[in-house]
């Protein structure tokens, strides 16, 4: 055998294949002529079992690389232990809220003494509440709910969540455990207000019980794996006081606002997304008086009116056969037989538009709602254009007509690019010029106050020095409101 064939063995027997014999060692001659046999390779050890120690630093090792949660199979193992000491006391009907915080507690605290884990009393405190979060709330979204000083919490994928402070978005380091994590927690918070969400529903508009906004897709829908985006309200909700320290209107516009709303006037409160629609509607129904009767209507439940008399009304998507639905058209229809005072439509988006003014101009003074519309103008574009997606064919004079006689006034919400979110435009609906319908500015925002070194707006809503014509509509009503407010002269604060 020649040398090379000698070395090539020597290298085969030092790597044996797994499951295999190593080949025999053939004799190696040296150069004094004796021939020995190549010493056999160390035999590997076999592997120890892992153990709690290794584990976790194994583990930890593995966070400080990759990012991810060192006691991430701990928290799966107690989870599952927990789940199974306590069984149906996780879904007793009869049991309170604190009862059942307690009961986890203390499960909570024997499964993690039993799992033996070494960790520090910070790190103990931390799963605990984590482990806890997931079992009575909604996981890693329970410390961002918890924070006052959100407003909004976007969840693009189980290892990316966003969420929106001071106006501004930030990215945070919470996250899902995977996919499923977060589709459980989906299925919690849908289940919870008798919705669904699945390949056949693969979309949903739900509520948490603070009445916080939710809305979720799932896959197919969502390439990228399920999404979930929550709009944060306010535990107290939001004043006009509030609305005046934020600087979204002025104490003049707020005084006129309240002597519109208590006066009767339909009102529509119109702006995009996110710039704050709904806290004003909030903060319009806290001006209706406590002795009538207050009707509101919404898609998923989110105005916290504290009137004594008011029925809150809630759509209904359709069931998994397609049928049951139950629109806000369906529901204003109905609120008309209710002998309601008012009528508070949290948004119009579609044909309800016309039930809508048909209930304002038939003796239902006093309504309120909102729209998407970027300006005053275009709202009353998008309210004709919904009258139409109702199916009658109408005359577009005879649709103006009818919102020029049922809407007195609308506010302009904006969220603008400082983060804020201000009321832009308080307008009021004139009459019919021809087939225009006439519009005229009492407030505006001054825009040409421009911004600070912060790059915040430094304008305030202005009085356009115009009376408006409904205040004899207001005096007859018996609400006095001072003329004062409509004087020039610079910003009003």
């Amino acid at each position: 055998m020649s040398l090379s064939d000698r070395i090539a063995a020597a290298q085969r027997s030092a790597r044996p294949q797994q499951g295999a014999p190593a080949e025999p060692v053939p004799p190696v001659t040296p150069p004094n002529g004796t021939t020995t046999l190549a010493p056999p390779p160390p035999t590997a050890a076999p592997a120890a079992p892992p153990t709690s120690a290794t584990t976790l630093a194994t583990l930890t090792a593995s966070k400080a690389k990759t990012g991810r949660d060192p006691f991430a199979v701990v928290k799966k193992i107690v989870h599952a232990k927990l789940v199974e000491a306590l069984g149906p006391k996780l879904y007793d009907a009869h049991m309170t809220q604190s009862e059942l915080e307690q009961q986890v507690h203390v499960a909570l605290q024997t499964a993690l003494a039993d799992a033996d884990q070494p960790m520090s009393s910070v790190d103990r405190a931390r799963v605990s509440q984590e482990i806890a979060d997931d079992i009575l709330g909604y996981g890693p979204l329970e410390p961002l709910l918890r924070d006052s000083e959100l407003s909004e919490v976007m969840v693009n994928a189980y290892n990316s969540i966003y969420i929106e402070r001071s106006g501004k978005l930030v990215k945070t380091d919470a996250q899902f455990a995977d996919e499923a994590h977060l589709r459980r927690t989906i299925d919690k918070i849908v289940s919870k207000i008798g919705r669904r969400v699945d390949e056949t529903s693969p979309m949903v508009d739900a509520r948490l019980p603070d009445g916080s906004r939710v809305n979720a897709i799932i896959p197919p829908l969502a390439l990228d794996g399920s999404k979930l985006t929550i709009r944060k309200f306010s535990e107290d909700p939001y004043t006009i006081e509030d609305l005046i320290s934020f600087d979204s209107l002025s104490r003049q516009a707020a005084d006129l606002l309240e002597g519109c709303v208590r006066g009767r006037l339909n009102i529509l409160v119109s702006g995009g997304t996110g710039a704050g629609k709904t806290t004003t509607l909030n903060v319009l129904s806290s001006f209706i008086p406590d002795d009538e009767r207050i009707v509101t209507i919404e898609d998923a439940a989110e105005l916290r009116l504290h009137q004594d008399h008011v029925l809150r009304l809630e759509s209904r998507p359709p069931n998994i056969e397609g049928k049951g639905a139950v629109t806000i058209r369906d529901l204003v229809k109905n609120s008309l037989r209710m002998r309601p005072d008012r009528i508070v439509v949290g948004e119009i988006r579609d044909a309800a538009a016309l039930d809508m003014l048909q209930a304002m101009n038939t003796g239902h003074d006093g309504s309120i709602s909102t729209l998407h519309a970027n300006t005053p103008r275009d709202a009353l574009a998008r309210l004709e254009t919904m009258v139409l997606m109702a199916g009658m064919d109408l005359p577009v004079r005879a649709i103006r007509e009818q919102v020029a006689s049922a809407v007195d006034l609308i506010i302009q919400q904006t969220r603008l690019k400082d983060g804020t979110r201000r009321i832009t435009a308080i307008t009021e609906i004139v009459g019919m010029e021809g087939d225009i319908i006439t519009t005229q500015d009492v407030f505006l925002f001054d825009y040409s106050a421009g911004t600070d070194e912060h790059g915040k707006f430094k304008g305030h809503l202005k009085s356009m020095g115009l009376r408006p014509r409904f205040l004899e509509h207001l005096a007859d009503h018996g609400v006095k409101v001072n003329p004062a407010i409509f004087a020039t002269g610079g910003s009003l604060q």
